[in-house]
């Protein structure tokens, strides 16, 4: 008798550990790269998408995040025609030093330092940005790995082919600040289940796009109609996502307002509602789940 007692608090015990185990496995976060460096136009909302981001890792468990940020720029403005050699060697050195810290702080996205993540974010990256490898940067992402993209990601090496392959779709331009409709495509993906079949924005800068083929990417949410001038009937993209040899990629155009992006009621100049910021943060977090492949 003692010895069947003995022997079910053992399996007892065993099953307790067992599930205790489980348990931990599964919500192991995962670890994100935030990459917010920007060699062209610096958006203002960086710093909340960056508040963001840290915000709904901390709150779900899910994921950490680390920061690959802008190092501090140089101050004063290019020489004129009329500036002395002394001034224009100045300015030189002032950018080369720039660029030499830019390069530097990319180092973070070479293969070697990759390997100790499994995502990395673009927060409205723009221009051409000097990474260390951009093929290691790519194979890496289809290895299995997310990237995730942002707002602003789409005007990022415009002259890298193979970035725009991977990405989808790149920006070509927007007009004025605009209310818009969008329809969403797909109620089931994480990224777009909260969302309502018509998700209707205030106020926000919306892109199109060139090099876009619908049929080589999963839309999320499109507009059916001109987000600017005559508003004409069509087919436009606002988010989407993709496979990427065994890795997912994620883009929302989304993210160029603060009030978009934060929660605070009294946030200045407030256009869009907080609830609108709360669709807008479901919509960026379940886009990072399923690229990260905690949800499907």
């Amino acid at each position: 008798m003692r010895i069947t007692k003995f022997l079910a608090l053992v399996a007892l015990v065993a099953v307790v550990s067992s599930c205790k185990t489980t348990a931990q496995s599964k919500h192991a976060p995962k670890k994100l790269l935030a990459v917010s460096v920007t060699a062209a136009f610096r958006h203002t909302s960086i710093p909340n998408l960056e508040r963001m981001l840290g915000e709904m890792g901390t709150n779900s468990g899910e994921y950490t995040v680390d920061y690959i940020q802008q190092p501090p720029e140089p101050s004063g403005r290019r020489p004129g025609p009329n500036a002395t050699q002394e001034e224009k060697d100045a300015y030189a050195a002032a950018q080369l030093k720039f660029r030499t810290a830019l390069t530097n702080e990319l180092l973070q996205l070479a293969p070697a330092n990759l390997k100790n993540y499994d995502g990395v974010v673009f927060v409205s990256t723009t221009g051409e940005l000097p990474i260390p490898d951009q093929q290691g940067f790519l194979d890496w992402i289809k290895a299995g790995h997310a990237f995730i993209g942002i707002h602003a990601a789409s005007d990022t090496f415009h002259r890298w082919p193979g970035y725009l392959e991977m990405l989808g779709g790149e920006f070509d331009h927007h007009g004025q600040q605009l209310s818009v409709d969008c329809l969403n495509q797909d109620t089931n993906n994480p990224a777009t289940a909260s969302l309502p079949p018509v998700w209707t924005i205030a106020q926000e800068e919306v892109y199109q796009f060139k090099n876009y083929d619908a049929t080589k990417v999963h839309e999320l949410l499109i507009m059916d109609k001109r987000p600017e001038g005559s508003r004409a009937p069509g087919h436009y993209a606002v988010s989407w996502c993709k496979s990427y040899g065994t890795g997912r990629v994620f883009y929302t155009s989304i993210g160029h307002r603060e009030d978009l992006i934060e929660l605070d009621p009294n946030l200045p100049n407030r256009r869009n509602s907080v609830d609108a910021a709360k669709l807008y943060r479901a919509h960026v977090m379940g886009g990072i789940e399923w690229a990260l492949g905690i949800k499907k």
